[in-house]
């Protein structure tokens, strides 16, 4: 199997027909089904069910296109990178933000790039801490900026900055500025992410976790649909004051420290441990690191730096 056999079979999968991914590849659709047939002959099991009209991924075909997808990436970074090396940097590096991230750094970043890196392509998307691992083994992004993450040796995580987890809600809903304790907050009606996924991203004590998700109220999907029902007093946040600062800086939302009971949560930066870093993401990796410091020593963003980001940035 070679590099072109995978690019061919990387466009039947997208593009779902031979004719399609023949056309997109300018090459016959004869050569392409050739293409396809010896790979299925080499792998000893099908790749695709063929239909009346197009073709349709076997479960076999569904994981080779994970693996070539991958592959084809690391490729082209490879290709742009050696390229790039002497000239300007130059190449795609696909970055997954938590929420909060993206909301901090997101338009500063694609300012930098823009002005410093004019032949980075940038890809930015929105991802939730629990779908980090899996972003980064499949090269949908090379770059994760996600909240606390467990040790795993196919990785390199590192600590950045660590946030306060408060109560969140209006006034009315939360009853007042001063601290509550966590049972007591237990006993309002609180809203989390589907699944839980907020939760465990602002706390790394399973049973805190638990207790949580158990007297949850309402589940939601969408960060956005979350803020909306605040400030319809439906209900309240165990969050960041971050996530919803501007209604926070109206005054239509308050918070409370939550008291006896300490409640953070760290972002990390990650990547793959054995993808070598090219030009490109390195240049990305380091302007996130610098826009940062500069949110926090702005207070745009009330955290703190860790040491890791500190030392890191002073090499």
């Amino acid at each position: 199997m070679d590099s072109r056999q995978l690019r061919y079979f990387a466009a039947i999968f997208e593009e779902g027909a031979l004719a399609r991914a023949a056309e997109r590849e300018r090459v016959a659709v004869s050569a392409l089904s050739r293409h396809l047939s010896n790979m299925e002959t080499e792998l000893g099991t099908p790749l695709f069910e063929r239909l009346p009209r197009g073709v349709r991924p076997t479960a076999s075909g569904a994981r080779l296109y994970e693996h070539a997808r991958a592959i084809l990436r690391s490729m082209e970074a490879a290709q742009a990178d050696i390229k790039a090396t002497g000239t300007d940097v130059a190449g795609e590096v696909a970055v997954g933000f938590a929420h909060s991230a993206v909301k901090a750094i997101g338009v500063p970043l694609m300012s930098h790039v823009s002005r410093t890196y004019p032949k980075i392509r940038l890809h930015l998307s929105e991802v939730f801490s629990g779908s980090t691992v899996e972003q980064l083994s499949s090269s949908s992004v090379d770059l994760t900026l996600t909240y606390n993450q467990l040790p795993d040796p196919r990785f390199r995580f590192l600590p950045v900055l660590e946030e306060d987890v408060v109560l969140v809600g209006r006034p009315d809903v939360i009853g007042g500025h001063g601290a509550i304790t966590f049972d007591a907050l237990l006993d309002l009606p609180l809203i989390i992410l589907r699944q839980g996924v907020n939760t465990r991203a602002v706390m790394d004590d399973p049973s805190l976790i638990k207790r949580i998700e158990a007297r949850a109220q309402f589940q939601m999907n969408s960060i956005a649909a979350i803020g909306d029902s605040l400030l319809a007093g439906i209900g309240c946040l165990v969050g960041t004051e971050f996530i919803l600062k501007e209604h926070l800086a109206s005054g239509a939302l308050i918070s409370r420290p939550i008291k006896k009971t300490k409640l953070n949560r760290t972002l990390y930066i990650g990547e793959l441990s054995d993808r070598p870093a090219t030009f490109a993401s390195e240049a990305v990796r380091q302007l996130c690191l610098e826009l940062i410091m500069q949110a926090i020593a702005s207070k745009h963003w009330n955290a703190t730096a860790t040491p890791s980001l500190v030392e890191r940035l002073q090499r």
